[in-house]
């Protein structure tokens, strides 16, 4: 018997030879490296959550125009200047007064007062057959397609309700045709205050 066997243990339980039966290591090393691996992805996983907060409530950087909510992200518009282009004074503006209605003279006292107001005038009397006893508002502004960011607006501050329309001529006069509802002009202090906020337009909002 080994002097290895314990007493009373013999047969298949002996034990025999001169060496140590070797034991196994616990796993502790194993256990220590995934404990550390999972502190360092909880880390990480906190500071992107902080800052995400800070996102949120710190209004997503300086000088931005978007806010993020619960919802989402969200535009807020600023005002920006809007680009300023001087209007075009009376005197630039050639206006032909036809008139359209059964009234006689109405289109000479039309006119003279347009004159007075500063216009040049160009052809007065009776409308075109096209148009003759055929404008049912107050007034038709008819001209070239530039007349509609030139003498339109401008023209337009001088009676309430006119139809703008564009025709094919190569002039920049423009053709003011009284129509049937047509009663006066406007009263020059309403004309005048028109005429001061077109050349003041106000800031546009812009885009996100």
């Amino acid at each position: 018997m080994s002097m290895l066997t314990p007493p009373g243990m013999g047969g298949k339980y002996r034990i025999t030879g001169n060496a140590y039966p070797r034991m196994r290591r616990p796993r502790r090393r194993r256990r220590i490296v995934l404990a550390a691996l999972a502190a360092v992805v909880a880390l990480g996983l906190a500071g992107w959550g902080t800052l995400q907060l800070i996102d949120v409530f710190g209004g997503g950087g300086k000088g931005g125009g978007h806010r993020t909510t619960a919802a989402g992200p969200t535009c807020e518009p600023r005002k920006v200047p809007a680009v300023v282009h001087a209007p075009l004074q009376p005197a630039q503006i050639t206006v032909n007064v036809y008139n359209a209605t059964p009234r006689a003279g109405l289109a000479k006292s039309t006119a003279d007062e347009l004159k007075k107001r500063g216009f040049a005038i160009g052809k007065v009397g009776n409308a075109p057959v096209t148009y003759d006893k055929k404008v049912p508002g107050a007034a038709l502004l008819l001209g070239a397609a530039d007349a509609t960011k030139g003498a339109f607006p401008v023209l337009g501050t001088q009676l309430k309700g006119a139809v703008l329309k564009t025709d094919t001529r190569q002039t920049a006069d423009v053709d003011f045709i009284i129509g049937t509802a047509f009663k006066s002009l406007a009263a020059p202090k309403d004309a005048t205050a028109a005429l001061t906020a077109l050349a003041k337009p106000s800031p546009a909002p812009s885009g996100c």
